[in-house]
């Protein structure tokens, strides 16, 4: 039986990832009393203890904790931003190509960031197949759900009281420094980071991500794209949809709930629109985590995920 420890399992994606495993009868789940949740020497050794450690903390936290393993069979999935592109870690979206195989062999594995997990999922195929220049300039607009903010924000939207200023979507990083910038461009090989608008909407959970392109951005047209996202994206977690939409509407939170994503093309000759969906709490945190367990177990990769039928 392999053991598994979540450390900082009280957060949203810890809890997540504590409710897929729950059912799981093939794991045992290292568990500290509350009393030495924060505890350090308790926490070493069930880090050190387990198969495969979740790290579901702030950056620094993230970073001291993975330095206190010592083992070498223990596994390390970090959810943190902290080492997505760090040197000796494995980005943990396995779709993208040899990625699978990677994740499989390391013990060190970078889970990403929901935004970001959409955007590579649109423009890395692209780039590698030669679709679009390492050289491109892109946009690009993610709608989440609240739950995306953690325990505060959703505490803020869930509040009797709450600022009426939250009933309507709200953009932010407008400074455009956000933290998943740095792995949407080093993940998909771009010389330069996009423009990014993320926007947190009043609803609980799910994501859209969506890039939008001039059809002369692109060597090749959309019929090109699609070809590319069909050869990719043939499942069993993130799936291309030639018809994605809602009789000409998307919505954001169609996916709520599950852990799996939607690939789809929009758009006319001209302009065209690259989009994921998504649950920003599924394939863009903890179901991803367990996805990148199941591989580093060499189990079935959607053991315990929430799949839907239309992925």
């Amino acid at each position: 039986m392999k053991k598994v420890f979540i450390d900082g399992s009280a957060g949203t994606t810890g809890l997540r990832i504590r409710e897929r495993l729950a059912a799981r009868r093939e794991l045992e789940l290292i568990a500290l009393p509350e009393e030495l949740r924060k505890d350090p020497a308790a926490r070493r050794d069930a880090l050190n203890a387990a198969d495969v450690a979740f790290l579901c903390l702030p950056d620094a936290a993230a970073v001291e904790a993975a330095d206190m393993v010592q083992n070498p069979d223990t596994a390390v999935i970090d959810t943190s931003t902290a080492h997505r592109v760090s040197p000796g870690w494995v980005y943990g979206f396995a779709e993208l190509a040899g990625q699978r195989a990677r994740i499989a062999a390391s013990k060190r594995v970078a889970n990403p960031g929901c935004h970001a997990s959409g955007f590579i999922a649109l423009v890395a195929p692209l780039v590698q197949a030669g679709l679009l220049g390492a050289d491109a300039r892109l946009s690009c607009f993610s709608l989440t759900g609240y739950s995306g903010g953690g325990k505060k924000m959703i505490a803020e939207y869930e509040s009797g009281d709450r600022d009426s200023l939250l009933d309507a979507p709200r953009q932010y990083g407008l400074g455009q420094a956000h933290k998943h910038l740095p792995e949407m461009k080093a993940l998909c090989g771009l010389e330069h980071s996009p423009v990014f608008c993320p926007i947190v909407a009043d609803y609980y959970s799910g994501m859209e991500v969506t890039v939008p392109l001039f059809a002369a951005q692109l060597n090749g047209g959309a019929d090109d794209v699609r070809a590319v996202y069909r050869r990719c994206y043939a499942g069993p977690v993130v799936r291309y949809a030639d018809a994605a939409d809602e009789s000409g509407l998307l919505s954001a939170g169609a996916f709520s709930g599950r852990d799996d994503m939607q690939i789809a093309v929009f758009g006319g000759p001209e302009r065209i629109l690259l989009v994921a969906r998504f649950d920003n709490l599924g394939k863009g945190a903890s179901g991803a985590a367990i996805q990148n367990m199941n591989i580093l177990l060499g189990m079935d990769e959607t053991k315990g995920l929430v799949m839907g039928s239309d992925g």
